[in-house]
């Protein structure tokens, strides 16, 4: 599994150059070719149900053995309802898989995972569906995402057979509220983490001010509150940091990432190859001391801790 990954929600979503088979096939060759092999989709993203699978299962013929392949299935939200129960239940799991493999045209899936929990469906029952699915060939792992720290723990003790191996949950230096609960249940059961929205929509990219950013940026596009809203006096603090070490605030922020050994691939999401080349490089660019790790912390809401030291 590579160090970035690449998150393929924006393929096959509308108004982005992944929008078409040609720019999906596009960012996907640049990333295999940077280094970038952890590709993770969810059977939910694209403008339609499906749409990013099937698009990457176009872009990947000839490629398939070249990339550790996620998916997703049982969105609670946005997965449509299928015949036979709850979207973590035994019979959705198995057309959710189905459907999956043939969109992806792939024989196997490297990581399957349960999108967000479902309360409808005892764990036990959703581990013992992916149980048959690995027993099968279909699925080589299984893993979570949007857990929280008790269904982390609640799911490793149901377990009987097949186990979670990752937890997949949103984690950036502006959301940091996984560390109370989440990292610690993930690092006591042994489970590798996967953070989602690392960049935080881009603030974390340096591209943006309190000014303003790239007019054609999702943010400005569709998320402006976030930039509105954004803690400008600390990200200002931040960059100067950054400024002074000599590195991008993209480069300190992977480095941040990937210095946590809990964090096992950092997925990023890109809608051109030169993003998805230049988080690729971001990662090995630079390595932050104990000192410099302190110091982001401090700069970004989570100060050490007087009683620790």
């Amino acid at each position: 599994m590579s160090a970035v990954g690449l998150g393929c929600n924006n393929f096959g979503r509308a108004g982005t150059f992944t929008e078409t088979l040609d720019g999906t096939r596009e960012v996907l060759n640049a990333a295999i070719e940077a280094g970038v092999t952890f590709l993770d989709t969810a059977d939910v993203y694209g403008k339609t149900f499906g749409l990013s699978e099937t698009l990457m299962g176009e872009a990947l013929q000839g490629r398939r053995d070249e990339v550790v392949l996620a998916t997703k299935f049982g969105h609670a939200d946005l997965a449509p309802s299928l015949p036979g129960g709850s979207k973590a239940s035994r019979s959705h799991v198995r057309r959710a898989v189905e459907g999956s493999l043939r969109r992806l045209r792939t024989d196997w899936i490297d990581l399957y995972q349960l999108h967000t929990p479902d309360p409808s469906t005892p764990i036990d029952e959703t581990l013992d569906a992916l149980d048959d699915l690995v027993r099968a060939g279909k699925v080589r792992y299984v893993g979570h995402s949007n857990f929280a720290g008790w269904q982390i723990a609640e799911a490793d003790a149901a377990a009987a057979g097949v186990r979670f191996v990752s937890a997949q949950n949103q984690y950036s230096l502006l959301a940091r509220a996984v560390e109370r609960e989440v990292l610690p249940a993930v690092e006591h059961f042994g489970l590798g983490f996967l953070p989602f929205f690392p960049l935080h929509n881009g603030l974390l990219t340096g591209k943006f001010s309190r000014e303003g950013g790239p007019d054609d940026s999702r943010i400005m596009r569709q998320r402006p509150h976030l930039w509105h809203d954004a803690p400008w006096d600390a990200l200002e603090h931040y960059r100067g940091f950054c400024e002074e070490r000599g590195i991008s605030m993209l480069e300190a922020t992977f480095g941040w990432f990937l210095a946590n050994p809990l964090v096992s691939s950092v997925i990023a999401g890109a809608t051109s190859a030169d993003q998805v080349r230049a988080n690729a490089a971001a990662a090995t660019a630079w390595t932050p001391s104990a000192a410099d790790l302190a110091e982001i912390d401090g700069i970004l809401g989570c100060p050490p801790d007087p009683a620790a030291g």
